[in-house]
């Protein structure tokens, strides 16, 4: 749908008014933001203000330009903020999250959508925020209730009904094909940035990488020395690719995600991306995953192409071991293979200090088993949340029962994934999306067991990509099984004969 007919609509549908209150509050936000600029920092950035409201304007005109802005700012600027306070510095992937949001609740207004849309994963997601927010009321009885807190913790929340918006209006082949592109797209773009910037940095100037990446100190990025990250954070060893994610390991689980997602693009007969630019990406993907030095990232990589090879494309196997050769003879890579190692065996200083988090959030854990003790903190002394693993994690927060619930959500996406493999190999130009988006949701569940991103109130971007790829998993599942049952004139009982999948 374009600008004028959704304008049309919004003015035309008995639902009228819904849409013209949300016009009002998005122009009358403009009007604050800009008013704000203004007086706060003078013409120039009230300009840059204004630039921006026009570059939100040009997002609105379809949902699709919101999803380019949702990736692009997951892949390109996670922690970039609005140079503003407003009792709490707005981010953009605020914007853009809000913008996707309020697309699509326009088109619910003006009638362009008649149907909800839950999918089996619906509901026991929905169990799992009702749950989390109970887990924060909850938490309110020890912590201070603070705009940070409530910020983030909306935040996260946003990410997880993400999934709705998704399976709600990705509804065709077409649309889903354009996103997940735009998801490969901007995360080789990241990945070259991420590999220029390291090029730089260990060939010729670290001064000149530390420049250009504190220049993103405008957008509240950090600055200074400490952009360019090691291992063990020690100058004298390693450095770490970190491309504008700040944290190395933050990157690598956007590479690892992605990289599954394009694999089975080489073996498609109808490939998102023409082979000889899919090639490219995928040794970009695959080289600053490398840099990052991150040994949970490559567990998680090892798992999803693994389980890629072994389920599906059984011809992977000859690269994936071509691959783990070369990784294990190469002098490049011998202090890769020996950090890796190292945390296999136990011995290195990091790995030791992420077993005593996991002590230590057992102790949490074993005080608070039920509910957890929410978002806002530890009620007692000496204890704390915070730990290197997401189920963990989950478990301080929502305690038991909130971890149980994800539990379900995530042996459901799977019992799903396990039962459908066989009727998708009916749709040959789809099945290679939906195998790698199963893939990247894989992987990450087997990295969430080291890593925390994907469910913490610090990487809204992590936990929004997370939730992205679970919908557009849903998404797949929901357009291959209606092309499956339209190609064989099959329509399921009670199933409305009239409905249009494309929104």
């Amino acid at each position: 749908m374009n600008s004028q007919d959704l304008i049309y609509r919004v003015f035309s549908s008995r639902y009228r008014w819904i849409g013209v209150i949300l016009i009002l509050m998005v122009c009358s936000a403009a009007a604050v933001v800009v008013g704000y600029l203004l007086a706060e920092f003078g013409a120039l950035i009230a300009l840059a203000g204004l630039v921006i409201l026009f570059l939100g304007l040009w997002v609105l005109r379809d949902i699709e330009t919101a999803y380019l802005g949702v990736i692009g700012i997951i892949c390109l600027l996670p922690f970039a903020s609005f140079p503003i306070d407003i009792g709490f510095t707005p981010t953009l992937l605020d914007a853009a999250l809000g913008a996707l949001f309020v697309i699509w609740m326009l088109q619910i207004a003006t009638g362009a959508q008649r149907e909800f849309i839950g999918t089996p994963l619906g509901l026991p997601i929905a169990v799992v925020m009702l749950l989390a927010l109970g887990s924060f009321v909850f938490g309110l009885s020890h912590a201070p209730l603070t705009s940070y807190l409530v910020r983030h913790f909306a935040e996260v929340m946003l990410s997880i009904a993400l999934f709705f918006l998704v399976v709600n209006t990705v509804r065709d082949a077409e649309r889903l094909r354009k996103i997940t592109r735009m998801l490969l797209l901007c995360a080789c773009a990241a990945a070259i940035i991420g590999i220029v910037l390291y090029i730089i940095a260990d060939q010729y100037s670290p001064e000149l990488t530390i420049r250009l990446l504190s220049a993103l100190g405008r957008l509240k990025y950090p600055t200074g020395a400490g952009v360019l990250r090691y291992i063990r954070d020690d100058p004298a060893e390693t450095m770490r690719a970190t491309s504008t994610s700040v944290d190395p390991n933050v990157l690598g689980s956007l590479l690892y995600m992605t990289l599954a997602l394009a694999t089975p693009q080489l073996f498609s007969p109808a490939p998102l991306l023409r082979r000889r630019y899919l090639v490219p990406v995928l040794g970009s993907l695959a080289l600053c995953l490398g840099l990052t030095i991150s040994r949970g990232a490559l567990v998680g990589a090892g798992v999803a192409l693994g389980m890629l090879a072994t389920l599906r494309y059984r011809k992977l196997w000859l690269i994936l071991l071509v691959a783990a050769a070369l990784l294990l003879i190469l002098p490049q890579t011998q202090s890769y293979v020996a950090h890796f190692v190292q945390g296999v065996q136990l011995e290195d200083l990091a790995t030791q200090m992420r077993l005593g988090e996991y002590k230590d959030a057992f102790i949490l854990i074993g005080r608070y088993p039920w509910l957890g003790v929410g978002f806002g903190g530890s009620p007692d002394i000496d204890t704390y949340i915070g730990v290197s693993s997401m189920y963990l994690l989950i478990a301080e927060q929502m305690g038991l029962i909130g971890l149980t619930s994800f539990l379900l959500v995530m042996g459901k996406f799977l019992f799903d994934f396990w039962r459908n493999r066989g009727l998708v190999a009916a749709d040959p130009e789809l099945e290679p999306v939906w195998w790698g988006l199963n893939a990247a949701i894989v992987g990450a569940l087997v990295g969430g067991i080291v890593d925390h991103y994907f469910f913490n109130l610090d990487f809204h971007h992590s936990v929004t990509l997370f939730w992205l790829v679970i919908g557009l998993v849903a998404a797949a599942t929901q357009i291959i099984q209606g092309r499956i049952a339209s190609s064989t004139q099959i329509v399921p009982a009670g199933a409305d004969r009239t409905a249009c999948y494309d929104s």
